[in-house]
């Protein structure tokens, strides 16, 4: 199979992938809008990775198929972790089209994951509508690591993520988080 022509305004982005039974590791191509844009685009629900390589999430490490193309349902996404954060996209589009931000660390667990990184919100954090509004599904997390709660072995780490808002268990901001008894001895 022939890839794209990519123009000027398409290139591709390596990308490493968890779904919710296997790690995909390969490029996409995207336009300007950058990874935000493609992930968030509602008029497609799939996308097409390039020289995928594939494994399952128990054996994270351990190849399991490689493909020159494979397409992936975006709703079965879980993250998209970039090498780079300017592949995240514009700033307008990563933030919401907001130029004055804080940043927010905080802890989330998605199905059998658990993140840390940093959240760019404007003005004080508010869970709900980071949740529930807007037409975004893929949020932009910041200097990010990933961890598998029941394979410890996964661990990814990235100066930028997309997380999926819509598979997120729980979220709770580090600033919040109380001392164990023992830390405190």
């Amino acid at each position: 199979m022939s890839l794209p022509n990519p123009s000027h305004t398409h290139h591709f982005v390596p990308i490493d992938m968890l779904t919710t039974s296997y790690r995909v590791v390969g490029k996409i191509l995207v336009s300007n809008t950058g990874m935000v844009g493609k992930l968030n685009d509602p008029n497609t629900s799939f996308m097409e990775i390039h020289d995928a390589k594939l494994a399952r999430i128990h054996m994270p490490t351990k190849l399991a198929n490689h493909f020159e193309v494979i397409r992936l349902s975006k709703d079965r996404l879980l993250l998209a972790s970039l090498s780079r954060r300017e592949d995240i996209g514009p700033q307008a589009l990563a933030r919401g089209g907001y130029a004055s931000t804080s940043q927010h660390e905080v802890w989330i667990t998605i199905e059998d994951f658990e993140m840390k990184g940093v959240i760019e919100w404007q003005g004080r954090f508010d869970f709900r509508v980071l949740m529930s509004e807007g037409t975004r599904d893929f949020i932009p997390l910041y200097d990010a690591n990933v961890v598998g709660t029941l394979i410890p072995t996964l661990k990814i780490q990235s100066t930028a993520m997309l997380f999926n808002r819509t598979q997120v268990n729980l979220l709770g901001l580090l600033n919040q988080r109380k001392e164990n008894e023992k830390d405190k001895k």
